[in-house]
Formats: structure tokens, sequence, C-alpha cells
């Protein structure tokens, strides 16, 4: 018989933010990591991008969601990534996602490899990326209060492979789209626990830009994110930057009933970016004050292949 666990308000929460109630069901959920700067993180979510900047490059993201709601995600991202040739582009990465009692940590390796399709310096990228979460969770700070609830053994180090891959159409310096599934395995996170089970489903990402020249010095770029699971709601993030004198970014962006963002970005040097972003939730969150915060830093240095450092605004 499915009986719910009676847990705390506490609980309750971290139960949610986890995917779903404590329950014998299945529980399904978008469980990667979200970014409202997603456009200066690409290669998180696709492995063609590696190498399309033509520079060594390294990312660094912080995002605090929902800030001082007890057991709210907070994920750290860093990458980098480099051409090695005109074709072919390697990459590394690390992501650690914290909601509630779990930590999910993932490492991977990416590969592209570029054809160019014209004399207009257009390319199409494939890209395959390989790796391994790793998972861990504390059910003791579920706190139930029930002391007849099933006994719940936590989860330590737990290891899944995983293996994606990705295309990626762009011109050097315009426009871009891509297409992507960052892992094709499925996994039973929880399937050894008699009071849980959920699994991590496929993500389906669709990712595209345009850059329009406004004037000599000024620059806009509109920018769409699709993101698709079973079991979860289409989520599509738009956003709409500005890049004025190759050196400060204004822009803003809005999540399909979710958020709605303002993003600045500051070209310190030819070599390093930061910028900052503040989502404010649409959702019944919102009421409570919750605010989301998101920084980032990009720093590049120049290859055999582009021995000069040229800011791309993608």
């Amino acid at each position: 018989m499915n009986n719910i666990i009676k847990i705390s308000q506490r609980t309750l929460i971290l139960a949610i933010l986890l995917g779903g109630f404590l329950t014998l069901n299945q529980t399904y959920a978008q469980q990667n990591s979200q970014f409202t700067q997603y456009m200066y993180n690409t290669q998180s979510i696709n492995p063609a991008y590696v190498g399309s900047r033509g520079s060594l490059s390294f990312t660094g993201l912080y995002r605090n969601q929902w800030s001082g709601l007890n057991g709210a995600p907070e994920t750290i991202d860093f990458s980098a990534n480099s051409p090695i040739n005109e074709r072919v582009g390697l990459g590394v990465s690390f992501n650690s996602d914290k909601i509630g009692p779990a930590v999910e940590s993932v490492i991977s390796a990416d590969f592209s490899y570029s054809i160019p399709l014209n004399e207009r310096n257009t390319y199409l990228s494939f890209g395959l990326k390989a790796g391994v979460n790793i998972l861990n969770v504390d059910f003791g700070l579920l706190n139930p209060i029930n002391p007849g609830a099933p006994d719940m053994t936590n989860i330590d180090n737990r290891l899944s492979p995983g293996i994606g891959a990705g295309v990626f159409l762009r011109s050097d310096d315009r426009w871009y789209v891509g297409l992507s599934v960052p892992n094709f395995l499925e996994t039973d996170h929880y399937d050894d626990i008699a009071v849980s089970e959920a699994k991590e489903r496929m993500h389906f990402y669709a990712i595209g830009g345009y850059v329009f020249d406004l004037r000599e010095n000024l620059k806009f770029k509109p920018t769409v994110l699709a993101k698709a699971v079973q079991g979860a709601p289409l989520s599509v993030d738009f956003s709409a930057n500005f890049l004025v004198y190759d050196i400060l970014t204004l822009g803003a962006a809005y999540r399909w009933d979710a958020a709605v963002s303002g993003m600045v970005g500051f070209q310190f040097t030819e070599n390093i970016l930061i910028g900052y972003a503040y989502d404010y939730d649409t959702t019944d969150l919102g009421n409570y004050n919750f605010d989301t915060h998101e920084v980032f830093l990009r720093f590049e240095l120049a290859t055999k292949s582009k021995p000069k450092i040229n800011p791309r605004f993608f």
C-alpha cells in the first residue's frame, strides 16, 4: 500500500526539491542544473561547443537559487576547453549540484570535431561527452516526525556513468544553433530504498542565438534555450543582451512561467570576463522573497591556432 510518510514542513520542502514526495511511487523531474547565464556555459550541455572559441578558455559559475530557503539548490560549475587544431577541440568540466539532502557531482571529458562548410567561417561541429556521476544523499536531513517511518540508508558516493552527444552549427562571430543530450543513460537513484524511487531521465537541449550590429560599438544578441525531459514541463529561456564597446554587457532574461532576470557583464581585459545575474521568481515562491544570485568568471589564453584573443559575444 502506498502510504505517504508524515514529514515536517522542512522535510516537505526538501522532498519537493528532490523531485517528489517520499512515496513508493516513481518520481520524475527536471534534474540537470539550470543557469540564467547559459550562453556563457554552453559546454556543460553541449560537448560540440568545446574548442569553438579558438582559445584556451576557463569558465567558473556559481548559482545560489532561492537564497534563504532551507535546502534550496546551490550549484558550482567549472569547465575548461581548447582547440587542439582547426578541427578538434577537447575539454573537461566539473559540476556540483546540492539540493536539500542530495549532492550530485558530475565530472566529464568533452571532444568535438568541426567541419568547415564554406569560406564564410561556418562550421558544423559534432561532440561527445563521457563522464561519471557521484551521488551522496543524507536522509537524516529529512528529519521525519513519524517514528514508524521506514529506515532510509544514506547514499555514499554512488557512481553511475554518463555518455552524451551534441551538434553545434555556427558562424565564427554571428550566429549559432545547437542540439544535445548531455547524458543518454537513465539511472535509478533510489531503487534500493523501500520508500522512494527516482529515475534520472534524458534531457534534450536546443540552443540558438544571433548577433546584430546596431551601431559601430553596439551589438545586440537575442538567445533561446529549450529544455525537455519526460515527466516535466518544457522549459524555455529567452534572453537579450547588449554589448557596448566590446566591454559592458547589459541584458535581461525570462524563464517561461518561472522567473525574470537581469544580467550584467564586464570585460576587464581581453582575457577576463565577469558577470552577474539576479532572478526574480514569478511562481508562488516569489511571494516569500527568495532571491537567486548567479556569478561567473571566464579567463582565456591565446593558443597556437589563435595567437591573439578577440572577445566574442558567444
